[in-house]
């Protein structure tokens, strides 16, 4: 999957979440998704501003955690998922996601 599916696909998925209540940035190695939940509704970008959360993945493991190929606990405990930041924003992934 490449960079402007998985783009599309949060933009969907944000657009139908209740809002995070804080900022979120994916990295992928170069290229980011930045998702501003902090007012009325999920706003999805490519901007590489400082977020509450960053996570770190490759976009092959994003989309295994995305189809449920690969458990989000699992991923963060052998390293292929980093998260810095506020990690009570990266537990409401799922609810963003899907």
């Amino acid at each position: 999957m490449d960079f402007q599916a998985i783009l599309e696909g949060i933009k969907t998925s944000a657009s139908n979440a209740d809002p995070l209540g804080s900022t979120l940035k994916f990295d992928f190695g170069g290229e980011t998704i930045y998702v501003d939940g902090s007012g009325d509704a999920n706003l999805v970008s490519t901007d590489d501003k400082d977020a509450d959360c960053l996570l770190i993945v490759s976009k092959e493991n994003f989309v295994k955690l995305t189809t449920g190929d690969l458990n989000p606990m699992a991923a963060v405990m052998t390293g292929k998922v980093k998260i810095k930041g506020d990690m009570g924003v990266a537990m409401k992934l799922q609810s963003l996601l899907g």
